[in-house]
């Protein structure tokens, strides 16, 4: 059974959230600040975590980024904030999705799940075969590890940053829409979420391009959306 981790200092949403998680079959705690709701993160043995944005004692913001810094779990990122600057921010500080408030209890079920489906084949594919490898032009991508190399030096990716690198490396010269993209790395309509997706390639240059205003490996294409180039 999945353990959820709901952070949320509104007690009667975080219960709206727990019971319909619930029905869905999963475990579920409640954490109703910033730092207690931290320490269970850190310290707990949750399968994904839910994030309100304003929150006593330590912020959202902050708390997604500690977490990320130790945990490579789903973090789905809450707030009644609807500025596209916070839901950078958010995503940027290593949220794997956003959602503002309002918005209803079967919406955040089905995202739950996505993530967590999605999550789980990553992590659990653990054969023995040789690990599958991408190599373009200075560029190393291990699928099977899960790690990338610009020009022999490491860098690290979060979960969806690592997801749709690889799904465009892997579909080369192959123009794709930003809807096209939401759907295929985060398994669900776009419903205005498009800002994830150009968050997300935002983050990805500047991790392995020299120069992001000329990128050599992924491609804008003005009123279309983006391509890996040969």
């Amino acid at each position: 059974m999945s353990r959820i981790l709901i952070i949320e200092d509104e007690v009667s949403i975080a219960e709206l959230e727990r019971d319909y998680l619930e029905l869905s079959r999963f475990e579920v705690e409640i954490a109703e600040d910033g730092s207690q709701g931290l320490d269970r993160a850190l310290h707990g043995d949750f399968d994904l975590v839910i994030l309100d944005l304003m929150l006593p004692g330590i912020d959202g913001f902050e708390v997604c980024r500690r977490i990320r810094e130790a945990k490579n779990i789903p973090i789905i990122m809450i707030s009644a904030k609807k500025e596209d600057i916070d839901k950078i921010r958010g995503l940027g500080m290593g949220a794997d999705d956003y959602m503002t408030k309002p918005f209803s209890s079967s919406e955040m079920v089905a995202r739950v799940k996505a993530h967590l489906a999605r999550y789980e084949r990553l992590v659990g594919s653990n054969g023995q075969a040789a690990n599958e490898v991408i190599e373009i032009r200075g560029l190393k991508i291990d699928k099977t590890a899960r790690r990338v190399w610009i020009n022999g030096e490491e860098k690290n990716f979060t979960t969806k940053e690592f997801d749709l690198l690889t799904f465009l490396a892997q579909n080369p010269n192959h123009v794709y829409t930003k809807d096209q993209l939401f759907r295929e790395i985060w398994d669900m309509e776009s419903v205005g979420d498009i800002a994830t997706v150009t968050v997300h390639i935002k983050k990805i240059r500047e991790k392995i391009e020299l120069n992001t205003a000329k990128p050599q490996y992924i491609e804008t294409i003005w009123g279309v959306g983006y391509r890996f180039k040969m």
